[in-house]
């Protein structure tokens, strides 16, 4: 039991190095790093190829990636990109991170290789030394990993409680405003928070490589399994932080002790652990507490103050205000936008084969991009599991016309049906919670299905998944990407229709500001399960159609780390915008293809992740989004040039959702059209500031 224990303590120690940096660089820049697992993976992957391949002396390798390329990382990203996320919202921090999850991994594969490791070294030497400790065997690894917390633990203590350097820190975490006028520059505080967030990502990278091996997902699940402890500890203390990441490694292993190793339960219940722990912290903080709602937007009523008096920001009420105005279907702003919508209708008829089949598998990825839209870009609630709803919906329809021989589209509709209630669920389960609780949760949630829903055999009989055939009028790709097509545009009119009705009012009023849709009697509550359920309906008719198009459902596709890579992509382009729907699913099936085809290489195969993670890091000086950034350049050359033609001026195209056919955002005449981290308008007048709604 005793060597359960230290091994227990080895894992924990490692939760521990993940969840102090991720409160760290929250506490001090407001930002939770969903880049986290990727730091650790380019670092260790640097370890290796220096290691291994390049047969560096071990001292020599771990000191050059420990205090050169993992600080570095760290700085690289916080100049880069962080630096412009302080003051920017929830949902564009989330994203703009998890883009750098994505592209930093495939930089990484450019650089040292894409061959796969499933054994790695530590960082002691080969064959690692053991001795025998009350009768139960400790490795050097384990001793260099527990040496190592408690040196950053007690260095980090002293640090930040006995020296001028700490004090910096607490003060920039307290005011970047104030420590500005103390004579302390932020930014070179900040550099310093960075380069220690990124040694810490390495480290637990390298000390994790030879328990769960050097990949992508191995330590994305190991920053994922840290957030348990950063949940328990509010996403501020440290000390906490500590002690439930060590708890968590510990009850993980005496699992495995206690239960039979060949027990699926058993199993089940070990990779369940970090979720549990996660899920017991909250319900334990709102008995306690009531709500978990307020995260760290960076300063204190001096920065607030400035951040007001910059171009993104507006009260909600005006912002409200602004959205809540409905324009006509044939306005030039809708024009404007169906003109994709219409280069896709045809575009179909102009390919064959295998082009024709990604279009029309592009087709039906778009319809699960439609939930995105509904829960985040509608609803606001920033849920990381809704391809985890399309895979429900998916298995479902694919088990009820395998057994039970259904219609594929009325095993379809009943997958969907039966996502709605889990949506409605989760959506009670997340109502009280901040957002950066909410993606947490639902983050959680999907890994959990993952690892212990989707792996059952009954869904993973083998290479390919369950069986599903394709309506019969829809056999062929082509017949088939249009009856995608149809569905997208049935939903795409149902979406629009909603918007524009009295609930639409209702969900956007809720999504500038919950506190006043309530004093008009708005019940958000009700408003928002409705629009969950909705959402992972939608989520479970397109991986349904999914499933369809690839004649079967097949779990590994719908990954809840694929999930996020969707998330990132969708947002990047525009998350409201129903044609940035159909141009995401386009681009995220063509243009891997494309590289695959004409660019050959295995380096060239990485260059699609590198490109959809840049584009979501681009949200941090574009938080708009590609399509309502080109839509209104477009909009302003064609109506702008025939204004200065004919007379007269150019209608004004908002920020909220350009490219959609719906037109809820319309500003009033002499109004700006900058745009806010919500997606929403910034109603400004000329040359002067808005004053905020009381």
């Amino acid at each position: 039991m005793l060597s359960y224990i230290f091994i227990g303590l080895a894992l924990g120690s490692i939760y521990a190095l993940a969840a102090a940096s991720l409160v760290v660089t929250y506490e001090s820049a407001g930002i939770l790093n969903f880049a986290f697992g990727s730091m650790a993976f380019f670092c260790a992957k640097f370890f290796y190829w220096a290691n291994q391949t390049h047969h560096w002396n071990l001292a020599v390798a771990a000191i050059v990636a420990l205090c050169g390329v993992a600080p570095a990382v760290g700085v690289i990203l916080y100049l880069g990109i962080f630096r412009f996320l302080r003051t920017r919202s929830t949902l564009i921090k989330i994203v703009a991170s998890i883009g750098v999850s994505v592209a930093l991994p495939a930089v990484a594969l450019m650089i040292f290789g894409n061959d796969s490791i499933n054994q790695a070294p530590g960082l002691a030497p080969i064959p690692v030394a053991h001795w025998t400790v009350f009768g139960a065997a400790v490795s050097l690894d384990q001793i260099i990993i527990y040496a190592f917390l408690v040196g950053v633990v007690v260095l980090g203590t002293i640090v930040m409680k006995f020296t001028d350097v700490g004090l910096r820190v607490r003060a920039m975490v307290n005011s970047e405003a104030l420590t500005s006028l103390s004579g302390t520059n932020p930014s070179r505080v900040a550099l310093g928070v960075w380069a220690v967030s990124g040694v810490l990502a390495g480290a637990a990278g390298i000390m994790a490589a030879p328990t769960i091996s050097v990949s992508t997902s191995s330590m994305t699940l190991l920053m994922a399994s840290a957030f348990a402890a950063v949940v328990a500890a509010r996403l501020r203390n440290l000390g906490v932080a500590v002690a439930v990441a060590l708890l968590m490694g510990v009850v993980t292993d005496l699992i495995q002790y206690w239960l039979p190793s060949n027990s699926q339960w058993a199993t089940d219940l070990v990779q369940s652990v970090p979720f549990i722990i996660l899920v017991g912290f909250l319900v334990y903080y709102l008995i306690r507490g009531g709500e978990l709602g307020q995260e760290r937007t960076g300063g204190g009523a001096l920065d607030a103050a400035i951040r007001a008096e910059g171009a993104d920001n507006l009260s909600a009420s005006a912002r409200f205000g602004a959205s809540a105005a409905r324009s006509r279907w044939f306005s030039p702003r809708s024009l404007t936008s169906m003109v994709p919508l219409v280069v896709l209708l045809f575009l179909p008829e102009f390919f064959s084969d295998f082009w024709l089949g990604l279009i029309a598998r592009g087709f039906a990825l778009a319809i699960i991009f439609l939930s995105f839209s509904l829960v985040t870009g509608d609803g606001g609630m920033i849920w990381l599991c809704q391809i985890t709803f399309a895979g429900g919906g998916g298995l479902i329809a694919a088990e009820l016309w395998l057994n039970q021989g259904m219609d594929p589209i009325v095993a379809a509709l009943i997958g969907a049906v039966i996502m709605a209630p889990v949506g409605v669920l989760i959506g009670a389960l997340t109502i009280r919670l901040g957002d950066l609780y909410v993606a947490l949760v639902t983050l959680s949630f999907g890994l959990l299905v993952d690892q212990v829903v989707f792996t059952d055999q009954r869904f993973s009989p083998g290479l390919g998944g369950v069986r599903i055939g394709r309506p019969t009028f829809a056999v062929t790709d082509h017949q088939f990407a249009y009856f995608a097509l149809a569905v997208f545009l049935i939903v795409g009119v149902v979406i629009v229709n909603l918007r524009r009705s009295s609930s639409g009012l209702a969900i956007s009023a809720i999504r500038f500001s919950p506190t006043a849709a309530r004093t008009l009697g708005i019940s958000v509550v009700r408003v928002k399960l409705v629009l969950s359920g909705i959402a992972a309906f939608v989520a479970g008719l397109g991986g349904a159609m999914l499933s369809m198009y690839d004649q079967s459902s097949d779990p590994t596709t719908y990954g809840t780390f694929g999930g996020l890579v969707w998330l990132a992509v969708l947002v990047s382009i525009g998350v409201r915008s129903l044609t940035a729907a159909l141009l995401a699913g386009i681009a995220f099936t063509v243009l891997p293809a494309v590289f695959q085809t004409y660019l050959h290489g295995p380096t060239w195969l990485q260059i699609p992740s590198v490109l959809f993670g840049l584009g979501a890091i681009g949200l941090a000086t574009n938080p708009e989004g590609a399509v309502a950034m080109y839509a209104r350049g477009l909009q302003s050359l064609i109506f702008g040039g025939l204004a200065r033609i004919f007379g007269g001026s150019a209608p004004v195209l908002t920020a909220d959702t350009l490219g959609d056919v719906d037109t809820d955002a319309v500003l009033r005449p002499g109004q700006d059209t900058r745009a806010d981290d919500t997606g929403g308008p910034v109603a400004a007048s000329a040359g002067a500031h808005a004053e905020p709604v009381r």
